[in-house]
């Protein structure tokens, strides 16, 4: 919509994770030097939580899609599985055909027996959940007897979760130290910083495009990234709705009131007292604003 006005050649705060966008933060790259050590080593569970909105499904892609080849990589983007469930998706992911006269226990054997041959080939096999808070108690069970598959000198399987911090409550429990204990590396995402939220802001404008000026002066940055409260998600929320009250004045850069009535807009922006107190008529400038910009692209003259 503001990609011409702005001379970006893409959307730079689309909620959809994007690696192109990724950028080396100190959360996001920690996260991503525990993930690669933990996996040369083999064995266990590797597990990265984070508050929704941090970069967990971000960090997800990227480590898949930099795996080095003698990897094997079966990805469950959504694991609210019964176990019977999660072990037809595992087996699914390793090319495994499915077939209704094969009940569990046999299911399991061709598994192993796939996992075995994958080995004997080079690969190692890793099995990456997202949203691995979601997962059944049952299904955590049978996830953790997953790792029981292993040959005498090395574990056939490892896991790696990526989850909301529920999951850690639920960890806590006594009927999962079991599967606790066989949690090697962990990594919890933290939220961004100010300064750090500012580099993010002007990194994503850079890699859609922008050049020349800073859209976002620094001052306005932080005072976005402070109502985001360091969340990745949040900030392009704000960040994306400042651009279209932006656009929808005619400006060529952000100000003040532009970011003031992108948190207005927002219900899990975080206001100060003075702000709060004009959020309807914030809330109502960019309304306004977003009507006008449709009417405009519907051939109306505003």
């Amino acid at each position: 919509m503001y990609l011409q006005h702005f001379r970006l050649t893409e959307t730079p705060f689309s909620l959809t994770p994007n690696t192109e966008f990724f950028f080396g933060l100190a959360p996001h790259v920690e996260a991503m030097q525990v993930l690669q050590t933990a996996l040369q080593t083999g064995e266990g569970f590797i597990k990265v939580t984070g508050e929704v909105g941090t970069g967990k499904t971000l960090i997800c892609r990227k480590l898949m899609n930099e795996l080095p080849e003698r990897f094997h990589c079966a990805y469950l983007p959504n694991p609210y599985l019964t176990p019977a469930e999660l072990r037809w998706a595992v087996a699914m992911e390793l090319g495994l055909k499915h077939s209704s006269q094969i009940d569990q226990q046999q299911l399991t054997g061709l598994i192993q027996q796939q996992l075995m041959a994958l080995s004997a080939h080079g690969h190692s096999i890793i099995l990456v959940l997202d949203e691995a808070q979601a997962l059944p108690d049952d299904s955590l069970e049978a996830l953790r007897l997953f790792t029981n598959l292993e040959t005498e000198s090395r574990k056939l399987l490892q896991v790696v979760l990526f989850a909301q911090p529920e999951l850690d409550e639920r960890l806590a429990m006594s009927k999962f130290r079991q599967l606790r204990q066989r949690i090697t590396f962990s990594y919890c995402l933290r939220a961004l910083t100010l300064d750090e939220s500012a580099a993010y802001i002007q990194h994503r404008l850079k890699v859609a495009g922008s050049k020349g000026d800073e859209l976002f002066t620094d001052v306005d940055a932080k005072r976005l990234a402070k109502a985001a409260r360091g969340i990745p998600r949040l900030i392009n929320i704000l960040s994306h709705k400042a651009l279209l009250v932006c656009f929808g004045e005619g400006a060529s850069k952000i100000s003040k009131q532009h970011v003031e009535a992108a948190i207005a807009d927002t219900e899990d922006a975080s206001l100060s007292r003075h702000l709060w107190l004009r959020r309807t008529l914030a809330a109502g400038v960019l309304i306004s604003m977003v009507f006008a910009v449709l009417y405009w692209f519907k051939g109306g003259v505003v």
